[in-house]
């Protein structure tokens, strides 16, 4: 029977007649009708409407690693790289073909014009020297993307301040790179803190690992021919940084002279504590504030320093006390903890505290829903727009912690904090150290 003498006759059509007749009305036979399963995020793939498109600036040691890490997400897809280095934005958009098996991946030396161009940009990683951080972050949300940023967050108080004025004004996410805010060791002392099983705290204590001397300085080294703009930019290499002539030492991140050690383009405390100092804060719900004062240490490298919160807890910064790296300790009156990297578990006072140490991890990810992962608990926000767990504001709140230190040690004197007015009481000396001259067009 055909269709004409089918549809003369009076008798129904079928629901796939009347849906191919609709499909070929529409013109929709032109196309192909098998869609790839990939494409509807079956097979394990995910669908490109649920895919957070990425582009990565300062892609160096830190920078490449951040990368591969994220490359590991299956939600994510990385479209474009920037770095004012050839080999470091050459080796990342090899990776990032790499990972997709193809040579899609763009690469751009000026994160300007990447940041300007690429409106299909969800998010970016930013993983640049210190000096770069909050520029390069506020650039990127300005130009409407989220950020997951590196620490140190900023090198000044006001640089921490104008970065979190940015998350308001542009309604941006931001988390720093302190990735210890979610690990399961650091998750568990957290817990035995919050919930109450150590006591009352009264003293906590954070890694410094090794310093730079004081008072900080900046090497003068003879000028070097610069290499060609394609090898290196090295006016954008410097950033907001003073002007100083190329010396390739500078490129390196230690030892000294290299750029980690220089004032002008890190920072002292900083280099540690905005792994270990955040860390304290946050797990003693203090993450919002910051000390009150600031005790000038007569031997930093050996006693370390030490700060005081207003509600009575000391915080001591030294180099040592653990058997690895970034570590943390917490004492109450009830007992201590201590972690740090590569700890098969933490550290106590007693065996008891550790005997319901899944239980604490599993208590934390039910009242916080936030993974064991700090790259995913960044995605899942940019999709669901929370506020990350080392937000804009706990990276400023604790970093200023760390800046105040250097401040307290580069003038050599105590020092009292506001930390409403977010000032000094009565040094109009430290008051002026709040902030420092960055060269234009790179101010904040």
């Amino acid at each position: 029977m055909n269709t004409s003498n089918h549809r003369l006759s009076g008798a129904p059509l079928s629901r796939r007649q009347l849906l191919k007749r609709a499909l070929a009305a529409s013109g929709a036979f032109a196309v192909p009708n098998i869609i790839p399963a990939s494409a509807l995020g079956r097979g394990g793939a995910v669908a490109p409407s649920e895919r957070i498109v990425m582009g990565a600036i300062g892609l160096g040691g830190r920078g490449s690693g951040d990368l591969g890490w994220m490359l590991g997400e299956s939600d994510v897809q990385f479209v474009a790289v920037c770095d004012v280095r050839k080999g470091s934005r050459e080796n990342a958009r090899n990776a990032v073909n790499g990972r997709y098996g193809n040579k899609d991946c763009a690469a751009y030396v000026d994160m300007r014009e990447l940041l300007r161009e690429r409106t299909d940009i969800d998010a970016m990683l930013i993983a640049t020297g210190d000096r770069w951080h909050t520029p390069a972050a506020m650039l990127a949300m300005q130009n409407g993307k989220d950020v997951y940023c590196e620490k140190p967050g900023a090198l000044t108080i006001a640089q921490g301040q104008a970065l979190v004025a940015a998350t308001k004004r542009y309604g941006r996410v931001f988390q720093t790179g302190a990735q210890r805010a979610s690990e399961a060791n650091f998750i568990v002392a957290g817990e035995l803190v919050r919930q109450g099983r150590l006591g009352k705290i009264h003293t906590v204590y954070a890694h410094l690992g090794y310093l730079p001397d004081w008072p900080r300085v900046n090497a003068v080294l003879p000028a070097q021919p610069e290499p060609p703009k394609e090898e290196l930019d090295w006016d954008l290499w410097l950033g907001p940084s003073p002007w100083r002539p190329y010396n390739g030492a500078f490129l390196n991140q230690y030892p000294s002279p290299g750029w980690y050690t220089q004032y002008d383009f890190a920072g002292g405390i900083p280099q540690w504590g905005s792994h270990t100092i955040l860390q304290c804060q946050l797990d003693l719900g203090l993450a919002d504030t910051s000390p009150v004062t600031y005790e000038y240490p007569k031997d930093l490298k050996g006693a370390g320093m030490t700060v005081h919160f207003a509600n009575g807890i000391k915080l001591v910064a030294k180099c040592d006390g653990w058997h690895g790296s970034c570590g943390v300790k917490y004492e109450g009156t009830d007992g201590w903890v201590a972690v740090a990297d590569g700890y098969e578990q933490p550290e106590v006072s007693s065996p008891l505290l550790l005997r319901e140490s899944k239980k604490l991890v599993q208590d934390y990810l039910a009242r916080t829903q936030r993974p064991l992962n700090h790259v995913r608990d960044f995605l899942n926000c940019v999709k669901s727009r929370r506020t990350p767990v080392t937000s804009a504001e706990v990276a400023h709140r604790t970093m200023t912690t760390n800046l105040i230190m250097d401040i307290c040690l580069d003038l050599k004197r105590d020092l009292k904090w506001d930390p409403l007015k977010e000032e000094f009481i009565g040094d109009a000396e430290a008051n002026r150290l709040r902030s420092r001259a960055m060269r234009p067009p790179w101010q904040v």
